[in-house]
Formats: structure tokens, sequence, C-alpha cells
């Protein structure tokens, strides 16, 4: 918990001198970040994550964070596991199947650290620095802080949701959502519809943490809005990453933080779980640095945030 402390101080400072220079300057409690006790019904991170989604289980080669954050993913555990105990199969087999049946699973220290964030899209340009407009496409924990910072610097935010799967936080952690999203605006749009577009078309950021395969097409796909937008920065909050091999697995914010090693270890070897879901706030924090940074140099950038490289970072 020292080194997640001492990262989210150090992007806490940064966020503070950078934002200042664009509009407010955005001063936060790096402590205060990683609470969210007043809203969410926690216990002591072990076995068991704090919030009790998450839970470490041993396969046959090593260990494995398993995260049920949602009801759907308690229903899948019987084809997960294919009649077999964890204990009795592989850990790879294991993320294997996972991954296809879309489950929050991780091997404990799988991931290598984020070494640089921003990646060149476009030729850049002047963005509305005085009045970004920023479209928050993001939900839950990582997405909303990295746009409570714009919001609180002064640019104008839209939360938009959609209207099929609004972001739950309004209803489960009503006092957390208001920390997170009480500066934006709030719509509920149909995401394959032309208001979604516009919004898009018009926007200096954006800020999304679903999987890549949602926007590889059509009017979202990030190349289509960069060319319409040379000056665009678009923060993308993932588990692993837009690139690579792993880009549609999903992650939440225990497991991505075990999978970075963020974790505690026994005397006897075994891995356990520390603070709340570390991963989410920590890569609000990176992504909003590195998005104000890429505002700084002229836009044109993805901000590839990937939770568990983020979270490797820190613990290494």
């Amino acid at each position: 918990m020292k080194r997640a402390l001492s990262a989210a101080t150090r992007w806490v400072d940064e966020i503070a001198v950078r934002s200042a220079t664009i509009g407010n300057a955005v001063k936060m409690d790096p402590s205060a970040v990683f609470d969210r006790s007043e809203a969410v019904s926690l216990g002591e991170p072990g076995v068991r994550s704090a919030n009790n989604s998450a839970r470490m289980i041993r396969a046959a080669n090593g260990w494995l964070a398993l995260n049920l954050a949602r009801e759907s993913d308690s229903e899948l555990m019987p084809a997960w596991l294919a009649g077999r105990r964890a204990v009795e199969q592989d850990v790879e087999d294991l993320i294997e199947q996972g991954a296809l049946l879309g489950l929050p699973v991780a091997r404990v220290g799988e991931a290598f650290p984020a070494t640089n964030l921003i990646r060149k899209m476009a030729a850049g340009g002047v963005p509305n620095r005085h009045r970004l407009r920023v479209v928050d496409l993001s939900s839950l924990w990582a997405g909303p802080l990295c746009g409570s910072v714009f919001a609180a610097m002064g640019a104008d935010v839209v939360k938009v949701e959609s209207i099929t799967r609004p972001d739950t936080t309004a209803t489960s952690a009503p006092a957390f959502d208001v920390r997170l999203n009480g500066g934006k605006e709030r719509v509920a749009l149909d995401f394959h519809g032309p208001e979604l577009r516009a919004r898009l078309h018009g926007a200096d950021v954006i800020i999304s943490s679903a999987r890549r395969r949602v926007f590889d097409k059509g009017d979202l796909a990030p190349e289509r809005l960069f060319a319409l937008n040379p000056a665009l920065i678009w923060v993308a909050i993932s588990g692993y990453g837009w690139t690579g091999s792993q880009t549609n697995r999903v992650a939440f914010g225990d497991d991505a933080a075990a999978a970075g090693g963020l974790v505690r270890w026994t005397a006897g070897g075994a891995p356990r779980f520390i603070g709340d879901a570390l991963a989410d706030p920590l890569t609000g924090l990176a992504a909003a640095t590195a998005a104000l940074d890429a505002v700084a140099r002229g836009g044109g950038f993805m901000v590839d945030a990937a939770m568990a490289g983020i979270a490797a970072s820190v613990a290494a």
C-alpha cells in the first residue's frame, strides 16, 4: 500500500502543476483518492478483496485472482472449471478459458509495467485549452476519476451513459458517484445513434473504459475520429491495453491489481489482496496525468491506460 500511496502522491502533484497551466489548479488528497468507504461496504482485504467480489485461487502451477463482480460471472463458473477443481488445472489454461468466457481472471504478477501511456495518432493542433470539451463514456472508478480532474479544472465535461447499460455506481454507491461525477453534465444516449457521434466529433477529449472492439468499426473507430479532429485526445482505459493479444480481456480493479503484482505475500508464499481495487484509482490518476500532458503537447494522442500495466509499474 505504501507504493500505491507514493505513486498516487507523485501523480497528484503532477496533476496540480499541469492543470494550473490549462485552467484551475486541481489539488487532491492522495490518501482520499483510495477511500470509498463512505459509499461501499468494505471488509479487510486478504484471500478475498475488500468488497468481497474477488478471491485468490490456487491452480496447479500458480495463483489466480478471480473477480465475480457481475451477477453473470458467477453463472459462468461451471463452464470455466469444466467439472474440475482449479487446483488440478494449469494457470494459463484457466486464464485462456476465462478470457473466452469474458471472466475477469488473472495470474498474479502476470502483467508487465506500463512504460509509456501516450501514443501519437494524428498531427495535433490547438485544442480549446481554456474550455476543453470532454466526453466521458466511462463507468465505475478509473475513467470517472480521470473525468473528474477535467471537471475540477474547469472543462465542460459531459458524462454519456448508454440507455441500455447505465453506470451502476449512481444506484449502488450514490455518494461515491457524486464525488466522481457531480461536476459533469449527464445524459443517456443510444450508443449507436447520431447524437453520440455528434458529441464525439465535437470533443477535445474522449474518455472510455470499454474494450477496443466496441469502437473498432464505423463512425466510432479511433482512426476516423482522429482524422476528423487531429487535435483529439482519447483516454482509453482498459484491463490490458488497446494493443496486443490481450486487448479483449475483461478486468476490474482488484484482479487487475493482482495481475500487476500489487499484492502482499504470506510467509507461506500465498498472495493476498491489499487496499480496495487499487488498479482503479491508480489508473485514473495516471490517465489524467498523461491526458494533461497530451493537452499541453497539442493533442493528437491516444492515452492507452491499461490497469494491469499501471499496477505492475507501481508494484515494481
